[in-house]
């Protein structure tokens, strides 16, 4: 059982992992702790925003600081899912004698990046699909199970930008957060050219926490208590998404063709748990189920032909639905 001392000892520990982090990310304060609330919450997290934004440079800066083994897959149409997953190759030993030994593919690794996840075609795009829910990989007749922690972290490009494939609604909701990302504001686009102007070294980033240290606080995460009204509250979020379900809000029964899956409501609690962690807090609150409430619902949202042509976007949807929920008591 995790004591009060351990619990906060972690919590400074991720607190150092953050400042360290934010020695190389100018600005997206919210952007990292999503991040870091995806690795606690043992989830996978898309990463959204036009090229050239620091989504890459997020996932490594953030590899470099756990100390865990780091992989990139650039996503381009001509990619298979063997460059993905792995492929039996034949071999030859000394005696000349001929067998299948398997090789494996890029994701065989602690942090996965999902490159421009949306540039490959479905087909290639959904070899990720076992790995991300089973934490395993399999080719032929055997199944090969991935090492833990093991996150997906994918970027994506808006799907109107030329060259992009929309992925697969399974594998979306697959994701535990959806992240957006901004462009910096002008004070931040300050700090960025002054830190090249200088012409100075590259920050060399500090290795902050362990592999059993993250595996360690990801246990902690999930004993964090939720209250019955917290789960219920969460539960009537969720429900307020479908349609056909009287809490439903208006923008939902006119323009929403699915709401949020159960999986959203596991995301939803799984979240406030982590973000209350990384608030320094030992139990879940109403303010935490709300700061993730966007990340986890935005990308399960999917509306009806109404929805998209007059351009009612998933965020008014749901900021109307946490506006009207009240929390229960």
């Amino acid at each position: 059982m995790t004591t009060e001392k351990q619990l906060s000892q972690m919590q400074s520990k991720f607190e150092e992992l953050f400042n360290e982090i934010q020695r190389v990310i100018v600005g997206n304060d919210d952007v990292i702790q999503d991040v870091l609330t995806g690795l606690l919450s043992e989830g996978h997290v898309l990463l959204e925003g036009v090229p050239g934004l620091g989504k890459t440079l997020l996932v490594r800066t953030l590899a470099q600081s756990l100390g865990l083994q780091f992989t990139r897959i650039q996503f381009t149409p001509d990619l298979m899912p063997a460059d993905i997953v792995g492929t039996r190759v034949l071999n030859e030993d000394e005696s000349g004698r001929r067998f299948f030994e398997f090789s494996k593919g890029p994701v065989f690794g602690n942090l996965v990046l999902a490159d421009e996840i949306n540039r490959a075609t479905p087909k290639t795009q959904s070899a990720l699909l076992e790995a991300m829910q089973e934490r395993s990989v399999t080719v032929g007749n055997k199944t090969h199970t991935l090492e833990e922690p093991f996150m997906v972290l994918a970027t994506q490009n808006p799907i109107e930008m030329e060259g992009t494939y929309p992925l697969p609604e399974a594998q979306v909701d697959r994701f535990f957060f959806k992240i957006q990302l901004r462009y910096p504001n002008v004070t931040e686009l300050e700090g960025i050219l002054a830190r090249h102007a200088a012409g100075e070294e590259p920050v060399k980033i500090r290795q902050i926490l362990s592999r059993q240290d993250i595996l360690d606080a990801q246990k902690m995460v999930a004993t964090i208590p939720v209250a019955s009204p917290l789960r219920k509250y969460a539960a009537r979020l969720v429900s307020a998404t479908q349609p056909q379900f009287e809490e439903a809000t208006p923008l939902v029964k006119q323009y929403v063709e699915y709401g949020a899956s159960p999986r959203a409501a596991l995301s939803l609690i799984r979240g406030a748990k982590a973000h209350a962690f990384l608030a320094g807090e030992v139990n879940v609150r109403v303010a935490d189920i709300q700061a993730v409430f966007y990340p986890s619902l935005r990308h399960r949202i999917i509306r009806n032909f109404k929805g998209e042509a007059e351009g009612i976007t998933p965020e008014a949807i749901l900021h109307q639905v946490l506006s009207e929920i009240r929390e229960s008591k």
